[in-house]
């Protein structure tokens, strides 16, 4: 059971080293004040935190994070010849239609800040009803294809992680 003076202990956590990250060094004031700010943002937002996505595989998260981190290397590297060598005479932009089967605000949020943090694709609106993301490519010549990429490579795994 989590005390009411520490909603969120891994966020309390998170906090306190990234700012002791962030200063760079490792001394009693820098990581009192670390842990201050730790104990006091996650109290402070907790009124916005209605609840927790409970996790069905988190072991998949290991799996999620690899391909992603790949993806964006890989997608650097394409867009940077897409603008070293093509010089925008022959980009195929477009938007596409992503049909979703995820149904969690988290794991849409999740695939949609992916689709955006990969280079040469933006996360562009949600429709009303949340069952479509619309996304623009940068260069596609098969739209259909990018999009079920999107849900074998992203989609698939949130959907086993959240749902």
């Amino acid at each position: 059971m989590r005390a009411r003076f520490l909603p969120h202990p891994l966020l309390t956590v998170l906090v306190t080293l990234v700012f002791v990250f962030l200063m760079n060094e490792v001394t009693p004031g820098v990581v009192v004040l670390g842990l201050v700010l730790g104990l006091a943002i996650p109290l402070l937002t907790a009124p916005f935190w209605p609840g927790r996505p409970q996790l069905k595989a988190p072991l998949v998260i290991a799996e999620f994070m690899l391909i992603v981190m790949w993806d964006i290397v890989v997608s650097n590297i394409e867009v940077a010849k897409l603008i070293l060598f093509r010089r925008g005479e022959s980009l195929r932009s477009r938007f596409i239609r992503v049909p979703l089967d995820l149904r969690t605000p988290e794991a849409i949020a999740m695939l949609a800040g992916t689709i955006t943090m990969t280079p040469g694709t933006v996360s562009a609106d949600l429709s009303a009803d949340g069952k479509a993301l619309l996304v623009h490519c940068l260069d596609t010549g098969d739209p259909e294809a990018t999009a079920a990429s999107i849900k074998a490579r992203y989609e698939r795994r949130l959907k086993r992680i959240f749902e």
